[in-house]
């Protein structure tokens, strides 16, 4: 099963889209990169700086969640603040929340996930500044490289991809595990 990657075409920290991005494919793992309107993605690095500019393979609007058994929402303050207006992408993330399948968001990702409302009573982690936001939605908030409850999977920041990314590639391959076992 594939893994889908959500961003917006300005904002989005680079490390955190083509790390991911390119750590899932080189495990073997099928990737879509969407944006609204299937635009070109220009990336930051920390927020400021003009970073690569990435190619999307779907508009935003058009990618379904029944088609992919992870959702990855990268950070960057301009990109989550942005994505968690865009209705596609909130709904993306309620639907795959519903039908349990993974959610994993880094740094400011989780604003997005706050909007679709989804992280009530979860063990979350995020940038430290979205710490109050979290909260307020919810969340158990933690400070910690990692944190996973129910399919979501929340990170702090660019310093931990390292463990983020394994644990996508993690679940991804349970996930596979399952279905080839039923």
């Amino acid at each position: 099963m594939s893994a889908l990657i959500i961003t917006t075409t300005y904002g989005v920290e680079q490390d955190e889209l083509k790390r991911p991005l390119e750590g899932l494919r080189e495990a073997g793992i099928p990737v879509t990169l969407a944006a609204p309107g299937g635009e070109t993605i220009q990336s930051l690095v920390g927020d400021k700086d003009p970073g690569e500019t990435f190619t999307p393979d779907a508009a935003l609007e058009d990618v379904q969640a029944g088609d992919h058994a992870v959702l990855v929402v990268p950070g960057g303050t301009i990109n989550a603040d942005t994505l968690r207006t865009h209705e596609a992408a909130v709904s993306l993330v309620q639907s795959f929340a519903a039908d349990g399948r993974t959610v994993a968001a880094i740094c400011h990702g989780p604003w997005l996930l706050i909007e679709a409302g989804v992280m009530e009573g979860r063990e979350a982690t995020s940038y430290h500044s979205i710490k109050t936001d979290m909260i307020n939605a919810g969340a158990k908030w933690e400070d910690s490289e990692i944190a996973i409850d129910n399919g979501i999977i929340t990170s702090r920041s660019p310093k931990d991809l390292d463990a983020f990314i394994a644990k996508i590639i993690e679940e991804v391959k349970e996930g596979e595990h399952h279905r080839d076992a039923a």
